[in-house]
Order: structure tokens, then sequence, then C-alpha cells
């Protein structure tokens, strides 16, 4: 399956008030080109930002830049079938789960599914209470299933506490899941290309983003074939700094292999030949370890 034969889709979750909704319309803000759909349990559940709508009728929200908006009401596979066959066909797919749900069920279903490409788990996480809410008897276990079933994990609203308060809640969520990749955002601002992958390495048809100060980008373009199983797995469980990774590679075999990293989390699969050798790591800057990236190239 070439890049460009499947649907990636990306789960967004985080208890009630993490920021989930205001991360989806920065994410809308942000497309720059890129046809973005929105699957939503219910319409109330999800405020899109009225400028951004352009029409809304047979429970289809059609937003400016080509993105969509629609709900699922329990039947998500439809919902993920249904978008599949619109023209123009979505780029990207984002699924904002509830805020008390768990969204390796969510994952879960997309990966049964032909046509589909589960691309991650993202779950914010709010700074000023996702330890408290944590540790409540009632919803406890359910935060604390969503932080340890994420890929990314957002810290999100950091201009609320102290650099003390988030430093130590960060280190609290890396224990809690050390196998995700945790950015700091403020007002749910994180970078496309943290949250998708779709945007690693994608040239922005209208005037490019700007990278939160925290994070970095590394190239790495193969001079050679090599082991692209290998080459993932050591991205992706080494100690780079890395959050996402996305590219291509020709391998041994002499096949074009296709790499995907999201956390820990990695993926090989087989590529379009007309691709060129590249692959592009997003991370944390002050973690981040260029010169030994470079290296495995």
């Amino acid at each position: 399956m070439s890049d460009l034969d499947y649907l990636p889709v990306t789960v967004i979750g985080g208890y009630l008030g993490a920021g989930k909704t205001t991360l989806v319309n920065y994410l809308l803000r942000n497309a720059n080109g890129l046809r973005l759909a929105v699957l939503v349990n219910e319409f109330g559940e999800l405020a899109i930002d009225k400028d951004l709508i352009e029409t809304e009728e047979d429970g289809l929200i059609s937003i400016s830049g080509g993105c969509v908006c629609c709900s699922f009401g329990g039947d998500l596979i439809t919902a993920l079938q249904n978008l599949s066959k619109m023209q123009p066909r979505p780029q990207h797919i984002l699924i904002e789960s509830s805020g008390v749900a768990k969204p390796s069920a969510i994952f879960d279903s997309v990966t049964l599914l032909n046509g589909f490409a589960a691309d991650g788990v993202v779950v914010l996480a709010d700074a000023e209470t996702i330890q408290e809410n944590a540790n409540d008897k009632y919803m406890g276990d359910t935060v604390l299933a969503q932080i340890t079933q994420a890929d990314i994990l957002l810290l999100n609203k950091c201009d609320l506490v102290d650099a003390q308060k988030t430093a130590e809640t960060a280190t609290w969520l890396a224990h809690q899941n050390p196998k995700a990749g945790l950015v700091k955002t403020k007002h749910s601002v994180a970078a496309p290309e943290v949250v998708l992958e779709s945007f690693l390495g994608r040239k922005k048809t209208t005037e490019p983003h700007q990278l939160a100060d925290q994070m970095a980008s590394v190239n790495l373009i193969p001079t050679t074939s090599l082991d692209a199983t290998n080459l993932a797995r050591t991205l992706a469980e080494g100690e780079f700094g890395l959050v996402r990774a996305k590219g291509f590679v020709t391998d041994i075999s002499g096949d074009k292999m296709l790499i995907q990293i999201v956390g820990r989390r990695w993926a090989v699969t087989t590529a379009d030949p007309k691709f060129k050798d590249g692959v592009v790591c997003l991370g944390l800057k002050d973690q981040m370890k260029p010169i030994d990236l470079k290296s495995l190239a």
C-alpha cells in the first residue's frame, strides 16, 4: 500500500476540559491546504468556531479550506467508510473521543479497517488538574487509562501553573507513560506536525506556520539502501527525543519502504518507488540529538 492509498486517522483524547475542542479548532485554522475531516460522537460535543463554518446540512459541516466535520452517532465504522467515499476525499481524519472515553477502543477499531491507517492517539492533559483528577476515586481510572493509552501527550494549560508545577506534572506524566512523546502547550497550540503525521515533510500550499519554540526537525537522507525495519525500531526505541518521524527509504531488499513513528509506536510498509529517500524527524529541541540521528543514515 502506497503513501496515498490509505487515510490516516488520529484519535484525540483527554478528560473533560483538557482542551480537545480548542486543539481541533486550531488544527482546522492551520490546515494549510490539508483536507481534514473531524468526527465526533455528537455535534453538541464539539463547538467549531463559527467563522470557520461555510455550510451546515444533512449532518455535515463544511469548513473553510476543504475541511469537514460530521458526527458518527455510535456508528464509527460507517462514518469512516462514508468519509473515504467523499469527493474530494479527506486527507486526514481526526476523531475526538468523549472526555470520559478510553481512546484505545476507537484506535483498535480503526486498525481493523482496510484503507485506513491508525496514526496514533494524542491525549491532552490539563496541567492544573490532571493529577487531582487521576487520584479521584470516581474518575481516576479513566484519566489514568487515557494517559497510558497515548502515543503523544500534550501537557496543556501550562500558562495556568508555575514552572515548578509544570515540571513536576511533566515528570509524573512521563512516569505514568514513558512510551509517549510529551509536549508542553498553552491554549492547545501544538504544531500540526506534532498531532498529524500528514504534516511531516509536506509542502504547504499557504504560508507555513512556525514550529513551537520547543520543537526541532532533522532530515535523514540515506545515501544507500538500509534495513528499514531496523531503522524504524531504532528511531522509535532509541533516546533521540523524537515525537514523530515519517519518510521513505530504500530497503536492503530493494523495495521502497514508508517509515512512520509516533511516540514509541512504529510501522514499516511498502511504498511506491517514485518517492525519494528521506525521513523527517520531529522532536523536542532540548532533547533531540541531530548528530546521533544523522549517523543512522
